[in-house]
Protein backbone atom coordinates (compact mmCIF):
# COMPACT_ATOMS: atom_id res chain seq x y z
CA UNK A 1 0.00 0.00 0.00
CA UNK A 2 1.19 3.40 -1.18
CA UNK A 3 0.65 6.54 0.58
CA UNK A 4 0.55 9.79 -0.92
CA UNK A 5 1.72 13.06 0.91
CA UNK A 6 0.66 16.16 -0.56
CA UNK A 7 3.15 19.14 0.01
CA UNK A 8 2.40 22.45 1.03
CA UNK A 9 1.85 25.06 -1.24
CA UNK A 10 3.19 28.19 -0.14
CA UNK A 11 4.11 31.77 -2.10
CA UNK A 12 5.04 35.29 -0.89
CA UNK A 13 5.73 38.29 -2.55
CA UNK A 14 6.79 41.82 -2.01
CA UNK A 15 5.15 44.35 -2.71
CA UNK A 16 5.59 48.78 -2.45
CA UNK A 17 3.76 50.36 -0.20
CA UNK A 18 2.01 52.34 -2.16
CA UNK A 19 -1.38 51.55 -3.40
CA UNK A 20 -0.18 49.96 -6.90
CA UNK A 21 1.16 47.02 -3.76
CA UNK A 22 -2.64 45.34 -3.47
CA UNK A 23 -2.73 45.57 -7.89
CA UNK A 24 0.71 43.67 -7.68
CA UNK A 25 -0.52 41.01 -4.57
CA UNK A 26 -4.20 40.66 -6.46
CA UNK A 27 -2.76 39.71 -10.07
CA UNK A 28 0.11 37.46 -8.26
CA UNK A 29 -2.19 35.83 -5.94
CA UNK A 30 -5.05 35.02 -9.03
CA UNK A 31 -2.28 33.87 -11.29
CA UNK A 32 -0.59 31.27 -9.11
CA UNK A 33 -4.03 29.83 -7.60
CA UNK A 34 -6.26 30.13 -10.79
CA UNK A 35 -5.77 26.21 -11.46
CA UNK A 36 -5.73 25.43 -7.52
CA UNK A 37 -8.60 26.71 -5.96
CA UNK A 38 -12.70 26.83 -7.05
CA UNK A 39 -13.44 30.56 -8.62
CA UNK A 40 -15.62 31.45 -5.91
CA UNK A 41 -12.64 30.62 -3.55
CA UNK A 42 -9.97 32.26 -5.48
CA UNK A 43 -12.45 35.32 -5.83
CA UNK A 44 -12.30 35.49 -2.22
CA UNK A 45 -9.11 35.27 -1.25
CA UNK A 46 -8.06 38.42 -4.13
CA UNK A 47 -10.70 40.39 -2.22
CA UNK A 48 -9.50 39.84 1.07
CA UNK A 49 -5.90 40.37 -0.31
CA UNK A 50 -6.55 43.47 -1.56
CA UNK A 51 -8.29 44.92 1.46
CA UNK A 52 -5.58 43.67 3.84
CA UNK A 53 -2.77 45.48 1.60
CA UNK A 54 -4.95 48.24 1.48
CA UNK A 55 -5.31 48.50 4.99
CA UNK A 56 -1.53 48.32 5.42
CA UNK A 57 -0.70 51.15 2.89
CA UNK A 58 -3.46 53.34 4.89
CA UNK A 59 -2.99 52.65 8.66
CA UNK A 60 0.44 51.08 9.13
CA UNK A 61 4.35 51.84 8.33
CA UNK A 62 6.28 49.78 5.71
CA UNK A 63 9.07 47.22 6.61
CA UNK A 64 12.12 48.13 5.97
CA UNK A 65 12.73 49.16 1.98
CA UNK A 66 9.52 50.40 1.93
CA UNK A 67 7.54 47.39 1.19
CA UNK A 68 5.16 44.83 2.70
CA UNK A 69 4.91 40.95 2.77
CA UNK A 70 2.41 39.34 1.49
CA UNK A 71 2.54 35.57 2.03
CA UNK A 72 -0.56 33.11 1.50
CA UNK A 73 -0.63 28.89 1.42
CA UNK A 74 -2.64 26.29 0.95
CA UNK A 75 -3.88 24.22 4.12
CA UNK A 76 -3.56 20.91 4.35
CA UNK A 77 -7.42 20.95 5.06
CA UNK A 78 -8.31 22.36 1.68
CA UNK A 79 -8.18 26.11 3.07
CA UNK A 80 -6.01 28.97 2.32
CA UNK A 81 -4.35 31.24 4.76
CA UNK A 82 -3.25 34.99 3.73
CA UNK A 83 -1.07 37.05 5.49
CA UNK A 84 0.04 40.61 5.27
CA UNK A 85 2.88 41.88 7.18
CA UNK A 86 3.82 45.38 7.38
CA UNK A 87 5.74 47.84 9.82
CA UNK A 88 2.83 48.12 12.20
CA UNK A 89 0.64 50.97 13.96
CA UNK A 90 0.12 52.25 16.75
CA UNK A 91 -3.58 51.44 16.98
CA UNK A 92 -3.36 48.12 15.63
CA UNK A 93 -6.22 46.68 13.07
CA UNK A 94 -9.94 46.58 14.39
CA UNK A 95 -13.60 46.31 12.96
CA UNK A 96 -15.30 49.61 12.15
CA UNK A 97 -18.70 50.67 11.44
CA UNK A 98 -19.00 52.21 8.46
CA UNK A 99 -21.51 54.78 7.51
CA UNK A 100 -23.41 54.07 3.95
CA UNK A 101 -22.00 57.61 2.61
CA UNK A 102 -18.46 56.91 4.48
CA UNK A 103 -15.50 56.22 1.66
CA UNK A 104 -13.77 54.03 4.05
CA UNK A 105 -13.83 52.21 7.14
CA UNK A 106 -14.99 48.59 5.98
CA UNK A 107 -12.10 47.00 4.85
CA UNK A 108 -11.77 44.65 8.02
CA UNK A 109 -15.63 43.92 7.60
CA UNK A 110 -14.86 42.72 4.41
CA UNK A 111 -12.69 40.75 4.98
CA UNK A 112 -13.92 39.20 8.53
CA UNK A 113 -17.40 38.45 5.82
CA UNK A 114 -15.79 36.80 3.37
CA UNK A 115 -12.65 34.44 6.09
CA UNK A 116 -13.63 31.68 8.48
CA UNK A 117 -10.89 33.92 10.74
CA UNK A 118 -8.73 36.29 10.77
CA UNK A 119 -6.16 38.03 13.58
CA UNK A 120 -2.93 39.81 14.09
CA UNK A 121 0.24 38.95 15.45
CA UNK A 122 2.95 41.09 16.48
CA UNK A 123 6.80 40.83 16.93
CA UNK A 124 9.28 43.53 16.56
CA UNK A 125 9.47 43.73 13.35
CA UNK A 126 5.91 44.89 12.75
CA UNK A 127 2.49 43.64 12.66
CA UNK A 128 0.66 40.40 10.40
CA UNK A 129 -2.62 40.62 9.58
CA UNK A 130 -4.13 36.96 8.58
CA UNK A 131 -6.87 35.40 7.09
CA UNK A 132 -8.34 31.96 5.95
CA UNK A 133 -10.44 30.92 4.02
Amino acid sequence: MSTTIAEPRAWCVVVPHHARGAHVARHRLADELDTLVPADRLDDAVAIAAELVGNAVCHAAPLPGDVIRVAWRLLADGGLEIRVTDGGSPAGPQLRVATPDALDGRGLTIVAALATGWGVERDGLGQCVWATL
